[in-house]
């Protein structure tokens, strides 16, 4: 089983500028996250683009749709901006019924070694394993379908609409 990995940002990926003092993006971790897990999965990573979610066009969000649309892998996997997520995957869920795509973010940089990202790679690594075909969202130990989630800003996690 083949699992593609779409990396397209967000704070997954950022880094701190010391002469700046922003955050910004230099390139991916996904590769050295997948080796320090000791992954034994079948997964080719592909780097589509690197943009905050905030900064994401709508013509980003039908990229990252056209890309999965004509991907032959039936699993894929990508790491998104967490203040947009549920709006790509909402574009991804209403298009897409054949696949199954786990969208996934991080609240602070992997880069900063305390970050939520690692666990959540691995949670959506399991998730598109074993979920049936569907748009999902995996933070945080939980997993929620395109179509009832959002970010709560107040409390900085995901829930369920109902």
């Amino acid at each position: 089983m083949e699992i593609k990995i779409l990396v397209t940002g967000g704070t997954f990926d950022k880094e701190y500028d010391e002469i700046t003092g922003k955050l910004e993006f230099k390139d991916t971790h996904l590769p050295e996250m997948l080796k320090t897990a000791r992954s034994r999965l079948h997964i080719q990573v592909r780097n589509i683009m690197m943009v905050d979610s905030l900064e994401m066009s709508d013509v980003d969000r039908n990229i990252i749709f056209e890309i999965c649309k004509r991907s032959e892998a039936e699993r894929l996997v990508i790491t998104h901006g967490t203040d947009t997520m549920e709006i790509t995957a909402r574009l991804l869920g209403e298009k897409i019924s054949d696949k199954t795509i786990v969208l996934t973010g991080a609240m602070v940089p992997y880069a900063f070694g305390s970050s939520d990202g690692f666990f959540n790679l691995g949670s959506a690594l399991s998730f598109v394993q074993t979920l049936p075909r569907g748009v999902y969202i995996a933070m945080n130990g939980r997993c929620f379908t395109w179509d009832n989630v959002r970010k709560n800003k107040e409390l900085g996690g995901f829930e369920t609409l109902d």
